[in-house]
Formats: structure tokens, sequence, C-alpha cells
């Protein structure tokens, strides 16, 4: 069974998957299209962060990144051995929770081109193509995407 609760970018797995998915965004894409967040942003008081268990071994982490009117995604990985079996379903599942839970209209997300599982994973939960939002700006290996999760939820073109 998998179980998905609060946790700290510190606990030492959880941090050995945070420095795999690092390396491997470091490897995908460019320094400009590379927008994963360090374990200090990780740790900040606008970050929820979430580990997926079962037993004790962490199977995968994420975070959900308050802000004004939105959730944002980040730093969604699960350990390779553990891929294929709900993992970063589960977390995605409890970061939509909490987006609900705290009255968030939105909940987006930016991702790689060529990470197209984790692009089959965010359609399968309802998430859909949308422009650049926030800080970001459109870059070739970027995806951005979102999901109306609160009954204030706007369509773009009417905000």
């Amino acid at each position: 069974m998998i179980i998905v609760e609060a946790g700290t970018p510190d606990h030492p797995q959880a941090r050995a998957l945070l420095e795999q998915s690092h390396a491997l965004m470091a490897h995908l894409f460019p320094d400009e299209g590379n927008h994963a967040l360090s374990l200090e942003e990780l740790r900040a008081p606008h970050v929820r962060f979430f580990v997926a268990h079962a037993g004790d071994g962490v199977l995968g982490v994420g975070a959900l990144a308050v802000t004004p009117g939105q959730g944002e995604v980040k730093s969604l990985f699960t350990a390779p051995e553990a891929r294929g079996r709900g993992v970063a379903a589960a977390l995605l599942r409890r970061m939509e929770e909490t987006a609900r839970a705290l009255s968030l209209p939105w909940l987006r997300l930016e991702t790689g081109v060529g990470l197209d599982a984790a692009q089959r994973l965010y359609r399968a939960a309802g998430f859909v193509p949308c422009a650049p939002f926030g800080a970001y700006t459109a870059q070739p290996s970027s995806i951005f995407m979102e999901k109306a999760v609160g009954p204030d939820a706007q369509c773009p073109d009417a905000q």
C-alpha cells in the first residue's frame, strides 16, 4: 500500500530522490529550461512537501508551491524501481486534495518536452495545456499544463 504524507526534503531518502531528479533535469534540459526547486526552496513556508512510501522506503516525492490563486506541482519524482506502481498518481492526488483544501482555483505545472510518462500522467489526471504562467516564459523545452480544482476557477480568457 502506498501512503502519501507530509514530509521534508531533508529526509535522507527524499533528498536522494531529489538529487536524482535534479541530475536528470540537468542532463535533459539547458539551464534556462530547468525550473527545479533547490532543497532550500522546497523548505519555504509556501511549499507543501510530500513523500510517498510503502513501509520504510520512500518511493516518490512531490511538492505543491502555493501562491495566490494557484498551486504549482513541483519536484514530482518517483524512484526508478517504483515506477508503474501508481506512486506519482498518488502524490498528484494528494497535491490536488491539498489545493482544494486551501481553496485554490487552479493547479498548474511546467514539465519538459520528452518527459512523455509525466505528460501521460498529467493528462490522465485532467490537466490540459496552457500558456506560461507566473514568472515562466515560453521555452522550447517547456510544456505548461493546468487543471481547474476550485469553484472559483475561470477560463483564463475570462480573467
